[in-house]
């Protein structure tokens, strides 16, 4: 048996293979709908939270997380206006993070579903909703010169590779055109009430600025976003806006901080399915990376690696361009890791790249 589907079998999936049919949604929980969108991406599909609520003195719903603006997810949507909300207009729009398939149609919903002294606002954390602004106004986001400049600082040296790096200059403003120019802040520890019941917030660090999750000790149900998911592990990168961050000490805190939860908490990601098994998952994450990171020691004692020489050993399939910059940033944050917990050294090598060593 696979070495996945051991790490499988550890968690308790409470719906099997069942899945949300094309267009429609299951009740996972009372008052609680799974609407499940595609994605025209390796990772193929984002799971949409659908929370029957009561705010300012009416009925409807909050969602949580939108999928990217693109004409398919647009019809999706509109399909589940029709057939799921029970003639209901959505409330708020809530977003765990800034990651276009989370945020993407966050502006159309909110305008879509607004009307005069009847707004349907965006709630997200401040850091993640300045750095999706950010992201939709600046042209060479997620490319450009300076993203290709960085990537070459870490070992990506194909004139090809590095110049596709540059020319792709509108990849988040391709899937997040606009955000709502106001919105509603989340924070660590707030609590709203959806639906009569108090959801707290719990903010992460590391796949993105400051994620929010949402757990709900009443019916013991954690909307856990990208920080904890059931099969794949979250991607935790360093890129050129914060190219000394230490993301993956960030992420491995953030992920004990759900601990103090249950158990048998029913996990509600953002890919995969509905699973539980909190506690056994984080235990599986932390080993992932202990594991990814002994392997980059091992390369380390034998020369000096750059990122992109650590990159065939962590992501052993095979990659295409897009998937290679995630890659890369994610080497880097293991490098990084290593290096401010003392157990690597780094210099520039005479090429400007740079390169990790063993002390």
């Amino acid at each position: 048996m696979s070495a996945v589907s051991e790490l499988e079998r550890a968690l308790d999936y409470p719906l099997a293979d069942r899945l949300p049919p094309s267009g429609g949604t299951i009740e996972i929980a009372p008052g609680i709908k799974w609407l499940r969108m595609a994605l025209p991406f390796a990772l193929n599909h984002i799971n949409i939270w659908l929370l029957r609520d009561r705010l300012d003195g009416r009925e409807g719903w909050t969602v949580v997380d939108t999928c990217i603006d693109r004409p398919e997810s647009r019809a999706g949507w509109t399909q589940a206006f029709a057939a799921e909300l029970d003639g209901l207009p959505v409330l708020r729009v809530l977003v765990t993070h800034m990651h276009p398939d989370h945020v993407g149609l966050a502006h159309w919903l909110c305008e879509r579903w607004s009307a005069p002294g009847r707004e349907c606002s965006l709630w997200m954390s401040a850091a993640d909703y300045q750095a999706a602004r950010y992201a939709c106004q600046i042209v060479s986001s997620f490319g450009g010169e300076r993203l290709a400049d960085y990537f070459r600082s870490h070992g990506m040296t194909d004139p090809g590779d590095l110049e596709q790096v540059r020319n792709r200059k509108s990849y988040y403003s391709n899937l997040v055109p606009a955000l709502p120019l106001s919105y509603i802040r989340l924070m660590d520890g707030a609590r709203l009430t959806i639906g009569g019941r108090t959801w707290r917030c719990i903010a992460g660090y590391g796949h993105s600025t400051e994620h929010i999750a949402l757990y709900c000790e009443q019916i013991n149900v954690l909307i856990s976003g990208d920080m904890v998911l059931p099969r794949i592990s979250t991607n935790v990168s360093v890129y050129e806006i914060e190219p000394e961050a230490d993301a993956l000490t960030l992420f491995l805190d953030s992920i004990d901080r759900f601990l103090p939860l249950p158990e048998d908490a029913l996990v509600l990601p953002s890919h995969g399915k509905p699973f539980r098994g909190l506690h056994t998952r984080i235990g599986q994450l932390h080993e992932h990376h202990r594991d990814r990171l002994a392997e980059v020691m091992n390369m380390a004692r034998v020369k000096p690696v750059s990122g992109y020489d650590v990159l065939p050993v962590l992501f052993k399939r095979e990659l295409d361009l897009h998937q290679t910059t995630f890659a890369l940033g994610e080497t880097v944050a293991h490098l990084h890791r290593l290096w401010y917990g003392g157990q690597l050294r780094r210099a520039r090598d005479a090429d400007g790249i740079w390169r990790f060593g063993t002390i």
